[in-house]
């Protein structure tokens, strides 16, 4: 959408929902207004678009605001709490500072007040690289791009370097990063449809936003856990899922639920590298700084985040949060299959070290080598 144009779309829009005149005074408005605001949508996003977003602000527009910006300036001059929802017709890829944005959205809803908005994901742009462009080429085409709108965005060296070059337009986004700064800036995924290879959503206000000033962005990420008497560690790990996933554990956990091995089902938020990773335990070896710091211990459960740790029986959190957290979890002596056999697990080999904490620890340590090195065992 050209600029004249998403600026014709907001005056037409602003005029439609807002019908006073220069001296304050209320004038009347076609009562065909709705009608009005519908075509003007429909002609830039089409009628199913259309339909998705009525769907959730209703047939009248009255407490709606429909714009086409990629700048939070322009959500900055909203009154607060005047509208009930938000429509932005521009694509999240184009917002130059995508959290300040959302939070300035979330700062002029009311809570339960709803944002709707639509995102351009990797596995899509990758396929619109890779069609456009002879196959001899479109690889090389898309390892560039990877780098440039990946790798450099991520980067403290090269961030700036990156937004001077694109100006923050056509940042490359998953879905998991997209749904987890939202959840990050105080809002919950209502839901999610994808129209023209494009992910809209509906987004809800729950609460204000974390403002986390130190976001799990980079290669080495350090992750808050529950250490021992309960005590929050930062736990050290390679990233094996996309950025801001660790605000969509609930989330991704009432969708998908849980597979064998305790792990979330088609968990869309680890990476095709981080696969990899995780099956060789390579991301884990960073949790040596945690054992240097002596927050951790080679042998002991898990430490968990607080969702995980909210689905466990009381008695095993009690007994859980009396010892420190371990870099090799009985689960690779057990190898148990579901969450009930994994409590199991971890009660049994915590009594034990209740008893005689060496002796049980020496002989869980030699029956996870065997298991790794003797029976190949892998992690989920």
């Amino acid at each position: 959408m050209t600029t004249k144009f998403a600026t014709y779309i907001d005056n037409q829009i602003e005029r439609l929902l807002n019908p006073e005149n220069s001296n304050g005074k209320t004038v009347i408005v076609d009562r065909n207004r709705d009608e009005e605001i519908k075509k003007l949508i429909c002609n830039e996003v089409g009628n199913e678009t259309f339909d998705f977003i009525d769907k959730y602000v209703g047939r009248s527009l009255k407490r709606v605001h429909v714009i086409a910006t990629r700048t939070y300036f322009n959500i900055d001059k909203i009154a607060t709490n005047k509208f009930s929802a938000l429509v932005n017709l521009k694509r999240v890829n184009d917002f130059r500072r995508i959290n300040k944005y959302f939070e300035s959205v979330n700062a002029k809803l009311p809570l339960g007040g709803v944002f709707i908005n639509h995102v351009e994901t990797h596995a899509v742009r990758k396929n619109r690289i890779l069609k456009k462009i002879p196959k001899s080429l479109g690889y090389l085409y898309y390892f560039a791009d990877v780098i440039l709108t990946r790798v450099m965005p991520k980067l403290k060296y090269t961030k700036g370097l990156y937004f001077h070059i694109t100006g923050g337009k056509g940042r490359v986004l998953t879905k998991a990063e997209t749904f987890g700064r939202l959840y990050s800036c105080g809002f919950e995924i209502v839901e999610e449809k994808t129209i023209n290879n494009l992910l809209y959503f509906v987004a809800r206000k729950i609460k204000e936003p974390s403002f986390d000033s130190d976001p799990t962005y980079g290669p080495l990420i350090k992750l808050r856990r529950l250490g021992k008497d309960g005590k929050i560690i930062r736990v050290y790990k390679f990233r094996t899922m996309y950025p801001f996933s660790e605000y969509l554990q609930q989330y991704v956990f009432e969708k998908n639920n849980l597979k064998e091995g305790g792990k979330i089902k088609n968990d869309f938020r680890i990476s095709h590298e981080g696969k990899i990773m995780r099956k060789y335990w390579i991301d884990e070896l960073p949790m040596i700084i945690n054992l240097i710091k002596n927050e951790m211990k080679l042998i002991g459960v898990r430490p968990l985040s607080n969702h995980y740790f909210s689905l466990y029986p009381k008695e095993l959190q009690e007994k859980r949060i009396k010892v420190k957290p371990g870099l090799l979890p009985p689960f690779y002596a057990d190898m148990p299959k579901t969450l009930e056999e994994i409590v199991a697990s971890e009660m049994k080999y915590l009594e034990a070290y209740e008893k005689a904490p060496l002796k049980t620890d020496i002989q869980y340590f030699i029956k996870i080598l065997q298991n790794i090195l003797l029976r190949g065992k892998r992690s989920c």
